[in-house]
């Protein structure tokens, strides 16, 4: 049986990082990050492009899914309310899969620490830091696993991932 983790969290948890390491630790793995899905300039949010990237999402989770190279699909992606969970799961081909629904979170001050690097790096905005902050509380709310990252090491929050 295949496992598809879908990892979400809001910007700076460390989801891509944490996705990248179980990637390497897992044998027969792949990895989508749904940014990848979705890298567009200028970034536009409508009806039209969130029906897209989920488009774009459920149709390479669903090959990956489907192609016998892959034991391990591994998904990230801030999905911070539930109906966009329940939007891939209700597209994706699951019958031959045990599904791991994580959210990956942190303190405020950590979250704001991580944004503040990747903005003096230039890999951010400044405007992350507000957008990241309002969400956290609801990655609580959600039905998924819930995993601090605050003061863990990439690695240790990969093997506890793997621990579920």
């Amino acid at each position: 049986m295949k496992t598809l983790y879908l990892i979400g969290g809001t910007m700076g948890v460390g989801k891509t990082a944490v996705c990248k390491q179980m990637k390497s630790l897992l044998n027969s793995s792949v990895l989508l990050d749904g940014d990848w899905c979705w890298d567009a300039n200028p970034f536009q949010v409508t009806e039209e492009t969130k029906t897209m990237v989920i488009d774009n999402i459920c149709h390479l989770l669903n090959n990956f899914i489907h192609c016998s190279a892959y034991e391990n699909i591994i998904f990230c992606w801030v999905m911070h309310r539930q109906d966009i969970i329940n939007k891939l799961l209700e597209k994706l081909d699951v019958k031959q899969c045990e599904v791991k629904v994580i959210s990956l979170i942190c303190d405020e001050k950590t979250l704001k620490t991580r944004l503040k690097k990747d903005i003096d790096n230039g890999i951010r905005k400044a405007d992350v830091i507000e957008r990241s902050i309002e969400r956290l509380p609801q990655y609580k709310q959600l039905n998924t696993i819930l995993i601090d990252t605050t003061s863990k090491s990439i690695d240790s929050v990969a093997k506890e991932v793997l621990t579920i």
